[in-house]
Parts: structure tokens; C-alpha cells; sequence
């Protein structure tokens, strides 16, 4: 229970209608789980509008509104406030009912196209071994130290969000890492934060279906960067034609972390194959169990962040030689006859691309790469033809199937990809509707030294078909086709 004016501290204001010296009982974004004493908050969203709602709300027993603009029709018990941005005023209020969880917390937001889990998981997996008790918010899951709670988002709503950071003060954390998409900055969903850091991996062309500009894209990345205090620091790709650009306009301290281009903390691959990366980090050679060039910034990402952090250069580094990446990325089974085989959640033509190339940099004695690719359905449709074009331009065969087709025809999907296909590329192309069909096809088609590549879904146990979940696990059907191989 929070008294209405304490929560409103800091929200940008239009006008109040109505008493705010009042207790209220919860936030609510869903009108739907409003009850008395609630407050009501109406957001404009990209498919439904909460300011139709507020009547139902009230109905159900909202003390109070906040709403971007009044209803007509006003009742004398309930308050409504008015306020400029109602995506900003949830986060900041969320902060504020949750007495301001991220101050009491060494919180650190990761953002970028690709590699934002693996930094974030491997941030948390390393200062849980250094000692201390962590929080994680990322794709594949939040964790509160050991206890993992299944997540739905890339970053929770603003309500959700700071509940679970308050959740995680509660039981003790001192850290914690959490991915931020471009939705979430761009929705407001971690306004009101206060991050100790933020980290920027790359940028390539995503989510255009949300943003429609990849200039709105990038400045929804960059808006993460300008809204940190000057007590934070701000750490970025320098050899990301726009690492220096999300940077420019920072109160946050500057850094950057790269292997072709003069950084404060700089890295050179010495050696990169299937047991993983031995690099130069500053002047210490370090063996990592990650593998590929992507994996080097991921890790440079991490070191530099720690040592921002506060921690020994020497013992960030001694960990993270011992531990594994994130789920799904660029996780890989062997089977008994040698024939390897990867999941990656890669989704973007770039992920893909830098998946492909550090294949091609670990084969040996010519093996051949069989790729298996999908795109998403209800997503960005431009990037599909880039999808398979990435595919056929590295791959010796490539096997196109569904993802997650969502609410859109699967084969339809994978038309729009094959006009990404020249003629050499449609010659060593074959489209599969079905994906277990299509992975099942890929390792019939392999013989020992061969590599296969199922990309798209990576840590994802499920497939979605016209609205329903299926169970669906690309390492799982991998498996068991090795074992029928084996039979």
C-alpha cells in the first residue's frame, strides 16, 4: 500500500482532477486485474488502446486513472491524473510503488541487435562466481540468485520489471544484468531506472516491422544511452560503425571495448576452433570454452564491464576462461559418427551471418555446412530474403523451414524468403514446411566431418502455429535423430 502523491514524485504532469492524498492498493496496466483501491494506468498501444478501458477499471474498482487524456464522463470518488507520457509515467511510478529498487542494486542494462543474452547470462554467471548473489533479466530466463523464473519478454513491463528488481533487493542481491530491447526503451518499460551501467554490443537491421525506419531504430538504442546519469558508465563496440554514435551524447562515462580498433579494453583472437577461443585481453592470454569472433566481443563486453565494475582484471578473467554461455547460442552435439551439429538462436541476416562465418573458419578437411533456416511469422518481413540469401552465400545446403509461423501461412513465409535466393543459391536451396522434417532431412543429407546448423529458435522449447504452443526442442530433435542414426 502506497499513498498516490509519494508515487506520483517525479511524473511529468498535465493536470489532476480529484484527491491524491489517497492509499492505493496496486499498479495495473491490464484492466482486467484492476480491484478496489487499484490504480488504473491507460497506455496507448500498438494494437489496443487502455483509455477505452478506463470505464471498465473504474467499474472494478479503480481509486485512481492515469491516462494521456481525460474521459469526458468524470466520477466524483475517483482520481484521474493527466500526465504527458503514460508509458513514461508507468515506469516511473512502478519505480517509486516498489520504493526504488534499481538504486539499492549495481544494475547493468545490455542492448544491441545481437549478443545481448549471452553478455547479460554471462555477466550474472560470473559475478555469481565471484561471490556474489545476482538477479538476471534476460530472454531465456530471470533468475533471483539460484531460483529461476520463466520469462516471457526480452525486458518485463515497467510494473513487472521493478517488482522483480524489488523482489531481488528483497532476497538479497547486490547485481543485477538485464537485457534491454529497443520495445523496451522505446515503450519506456525501465523509465525511472537508475543503471549503474549499459553496455552496447552491434546494431544490424531488426524489428523494422515495429520501429518501420532503421533510423528509428537506432535512435531507440541510442535513447538508452542519453537518458544514464553521470555516475554511470556507458561501455560500447568501437568497431560498430555506430558504437561511437550511441555514445555522443551520454552524461555517462565512455568506454569501449573492441578487436580491430584502438579501445580501452582490446582483445586479439590467437586461436579459434570447435574447443574454443584462446585471446590476447590487454597483455594476458586467456583460453575461453566460447567459440567465434561474435563470442571474443561478447566476452571483451563482459571484461570490461566487470572491471567497471570494480573488479580484478585477473580474476574476471580466470573465471570467465571456466564458464559456458547462454542456452541456445551457438550450442552444439556431436554425434557418434562426427557429425556436429549446432543450434543458434541467430534471427537477424547479421546473427546468421557471424554464426556461418565462424563455421566456416572451424571446419576441417572440407566438410560440407547444411543450414537450416526460418524467419518468424508477425515480424519483420524485409529481413527474410536477407535470411536466405545469408544462408546460401555460406553454406553448401540449406534447408528452408518454418520458425515460428505465429498467425501467418508457414509456406507463404518461405516464398518471401526464396526471392532473397539468386540462381547458384535456389540450386542448393530446398524448402521444407515441416521443421523436424527439415532437421531430420539436413543430418540424412550429412556424413562425418559435415556440419549442421539449425538456426532461428535456439533456447526456445516451443513452436507457435496459428496461436498454439507446441513443445518444440531444435537440440532435443537433433537427438533423437542422431540416436536413430545410430539404430
Amino acid at each position: 500500500m502506497k499513498d498516490l502523491r509519494d508515487i506520483l514524485h517525479k511524473v511529468a504532469l498535465v493536470q489532476v482532477h480529484g484527491n491524491t492524498n489517497l492509499t492505493v492498493k496496486d499498479l495495473q496496466l491490464d484492466s482486467r486485474k484492476v480491484q478496489a483501491g487499484s490504480v488504473f494506468i491507460a497506455v496507448p498501444g500498438v494494437q489496443v488502446d487502455g483509455h477505452t478501458f478506463i470505464e471498465k477499471a473504474i467499474g472494478l474498482g479503480a481509486a485512481a486513472i492515469i491516462c494521456e487524456k481525460l474521459p469526458e464522463k468524470l466520477h466524483d470518488a475517483v482520481t484521474y491524473v493527466e500526465v504527458r507520457n503514460s508509458h513514461e509515467a508507468t515506469g516511473v511510478m512502478a519505480h517509486n510503488f516498489y520504493d526504488e529498487p534499481s538504486a539499492k542494486l549495481q544494475l547493468v542494462g545490455v542492448t544491441g541487435t545481437n549478443g545481448k543474452t549471452t553478455i547479460a547470462t554471462l555477466l550474472f554467471n560470473l559475478f555469481t562466481e565471484l561471490g556474489y548473489k545476482a538477479g538476471l533479466i534476460s530472454t531465456v530466463q530471470n533468475k533471483i540468485g539460484t531460483e529461476v523464473i520463466p520469462a516471457t519478454h526480452t525486458t518485463p513491463d515497467a510494473i513487472q520489471l521493478n517488482a522483480l528488481l524489488s523482489e531481488m533487493v528483497e532476497n538479497g542481491c547486490s547485481h543485477a544484468f538485464m537485457e534491454c530491447s529497443s520495445h523496451a526503451i522505446d515503450q519506456r518499460r525501465i523509465a525511472g531506472l537508475h543503471f549503474k551501467g549499459a553496455l552496447f554490443s552491434n546494431i544490424t537491421h531488426d524489428h523494422l516491422d515495429y520501429h518501420k525506419t532503421f533510423d528509428n531504430y537506432i535512435k531507440a538504442k541510442k535513447a538508452f544511452f542519453d537518458g544514464l546519469s553521470s555516475d554511470a558508465f556507458a561501455l560500447s563496440n568501437i568497431d560498430d560503425k555506430h558504437g561511437t554514435v550511441m555514445l555522443q551524447n551520454t552524461r555517462a562515462g565512455k568506454h569501449y571495448y573492441g578487436l580491430k580498433n584502438m579501445a580501452e579494453f582490446k582483445g586479439k583472437i590467437l586461436e579459434n576452433n570447435l574447443t574454443g577461443l584462446t585471446m590476447l585481453v590487454g597483455q594476458t592470454e586467456v583460453s575461453f570454452g566460447l567459440i567465434g569472433t561474435f563470442n571474443a566481443y561478447n566476452l571483451l563486453a563482459v571484461y570490461g564491464a566487470a572491471t567497471l565494475l570494480g573488479e580484478s582484471s585477473d580474476e574476471v578473467l580466470r573465471i570467465l576462461s571456466m564458464i559456458k554461455g547462454a542456452e541456445g547460442r551457438f550450442d552444439y552435439v556431436i554425434s557418434p559418427s562426427q557429425i556436429i551439429a549446432i543450434v543458434d538462436y541467430a534471427h537477424t541476416p547479421d546473427a546468421l551471418e557471424n554464426v556461418l562465418s565462424t563455421i566456416s573458419q572451424l571446419r576441417n578437411n572440407g566438410g560440407q555446412v547444411i543450414s537450416v533456416v526460418g524467419c518468424g511469422g508477425d515480424r519483420d518481413r524485409t529481413k527474410r530474403p536477407e535470411m536466405a540469401a545469408a544462408a546460401a552465400a555460406l553454406s553448401d545446403r540449406v534447408i528452408l523451414t518454418s520458425d515460428n509461423p505465429r498467425s501467418e501461412d508457414p509456406a507463404a513465409i518461405i516464398r518471401e524468403m526464396e526471392t532473397g535466393l539468386d540462381s547458384a543459391g535456389r540450386k542448393k536451396t530446398i524448402s521444407i514446411v515441416d521443421r523436424r522434417e527439415a532437421i531430420k532431412t539436413a543430418i540424412s543429407l550429412a556424413d562425418s566431418g559435415d556440419i549442421v546448423l539449425v538456426a532461428g529458435k535456439g533456447h526456445e522449447k516451443y513452436q507457435e502455429i496459428k496461436g498454439v504452443r507446441s513443445h518444440f526442442d531444435d537440440k532435443e530433435v537433433l537427438q533423437e535423430m542422431f540416436d536413430l542414426l545410430e539404430k
